[in-house]
């Protein structure tokens, strides 16, 4: 048993799960956010400019509700095509924003890491004594 906990320990705190974990964590509170932004902000105006529909109530009803002696015995059966437009629209915004996102990280890790210019290779042995060579047999030719 000592040994199992002590693989999961090892397991457990590696550096990638610990950060595959903050991720899932920052992107739940993102995706709330995101899904604020579509429920709250953006689906409002857009309801408006379409005659005032609020896209989670578009539903169609399959089959109606069974009532006896004013009991609702069976429920409805709705296919609630709003919320999948919702549903579509929140992924959009989530993919958009996921995507600007990861190019500017990848904009500002470019920047970072930019290499810097290599310096110029210094001449070798034979490339000096070759030049020094020239540069005699040239004085040799003028004189």
């Amino acid at each position: 048993m000592n040994g199992f906990l002590k693989d999961f320990k090892a397991f457990a705190l590696k550096g990638n799960v610990v950060d595959m974990a903050v991720g899932v964590i920052i992107g739940g509170a993102f995706g709330k956010i995101v899904s604020s932004l579509v429920a709250d902000i953006i689906m409002p105006p857009l309801g408006i400019l379409l005659g005032g529909v609020n896209f989670k109530d578009l539903a169609l009803e399959l089959k109606p509700a069974v009532v006896e002696n004013g009991n609702e015995v069976a429920a409805a059966v709705m296919l609630n095509y709003g919320m999948f437009i919702q549903n579509i629209v929140d992924f959009l915004i989530i993919a958009l924003s996921i995507f600007v996102m990861i190019r500017a990280v990848g904009k500002l890790s470019r920047k970072k890491e930019a290499p810097a210019p290599a310096p110029q290779p210094q001449p070798t042995k034979e490339e000096i004594l070759l030049t020094e060579i020239r540069d005699l047999l040239k004085k040799q030719s003028k004189d």
